[in-house]
C-alpha cells in the first residue's frame, strides 16, 4: 500500500506501492510529451544518453539505457515539452551505490540553461534518497509548476562518487496543447479590417507568448 514517510519536520516525498504499477505508469506518462529531439544533457559521458532515461515507468528497471556524468558528478537536463505541463511529481532512479544522485534542483521555463546559470535560486530543490526501484515520488509545488513548457533538472552532487549515474527520470502531471497564439496571429493576418489595430494586437499577443 502507498504510505507517506515521516522524518520529523515534514517531508516532500512519498513511497509508492509496487502493486499499483499500472496506475503509476499511467500517471507517469509525461515522457510522451517531451520534445526528445531537443532534450539536452550537459556533462553526459556518452552523447545522447541523457534523453534515454525518460521512458515508460514499466521500463524503469531496464539498465541498458542510462546516463553517466563525465568530468565530475554534476548533470544538467534541459527538457522542452511539446505543450504546457502542470508538473506534479518526479521519480528518479539511480544505482545502489555512491553514484546515486543526492540532490535535485528544478528550474522552470529557462531554455538552454548552462551550469553557470544554475547559480540562481532554484524554483524547488529536493534531497534525494537512494531509490533503485522507482518507489519514491517527489511532489512538486503545483502552483509553481502549473504552466511549464521547459524544465531544467540539475543534479549537483551524489553520495560520494566522482561520477553520477541515472537510470530513470519519471515526470507526473497534466498536459495541454500549446500554440493557440500562433493560430490567433494567422487569423488577424487574414482579416484586413483589423489592419488599423494590427500593431496593438500583435503587441498584446507577443506579450502573452513571452
Amino acid at each position: 500500500m502507498p504510505h507517506g514517510h515521516s522524518h520529523g519536520g515534514g517531508c516532500e516525498h512519498e513511497a509508492l506501492g509496487i502493486e499499483n504499477e499500472l496506475e503509476i505508469g499511467i500517471h507517469y506518462s509525461l515522457y510522451e510529451k517531451i520534445d526528445m529531439q531537443n532534450v539536452e544533457c550537459l556533462n553526459e559521458e556518452l552523447e545522447g544518453s541523457g534523453k534515454t532515461v525518460f521512458k515508460a515507468y514499466n521500463e524503469r528497471l531496464n539498465h541498458d539505457k542510462f546516463v553517466k556524468s563525465d568530468a565530475d558528478e554534476e548533470l544538467l537536463f534541459n527538457i522542452p515539452f511539446t505543450g504546457n505541463v502542470k508538473l506534479k511529481g518526479i521519480i528518479i532512479i539511480g544505482a545502489d551505490d555512491e553514484t546515486h544522485p543526492k540532490k535535485m534542483r528544478l528550474f522552470k521555463n529557462r531554455p538552454k540553461m548552462t551550469f553557470d546559470d544554475t547559480s540562481v535560486t532554484a524554483d524547488q530543490e529536493f534531497a534525494l534518497e537512494k531509490d533503485v526501484n522507482g518507489v519514491i515520488e517527489y511532489a512538486t509545488k503545483v502552483v509553481t509548476f502549473a504552466n511549464v513548457h521547459h524544465l531544467s533538472l540539475h543534479i549537483p552532487c551524489n553520495y560520494g562518487s566522482e561520477s553520477t549515474t541515472v537510470y530513470y527520470i519519471g515526470l507526473k502531471g497534466e498536459f495541454s496543447e500549446a500554440h493557440h497564439h500562433g493560430v490567433t496571429i494567422c487569423t488577424y493576418e487574414a482579416r484586413p479590417n483589423v489592419s488599423d489595430h494590427k500593431n496593438s494586437l500583435f503587441d498584446s499577443v507577443n506579450h502573452q507568448i513571452q
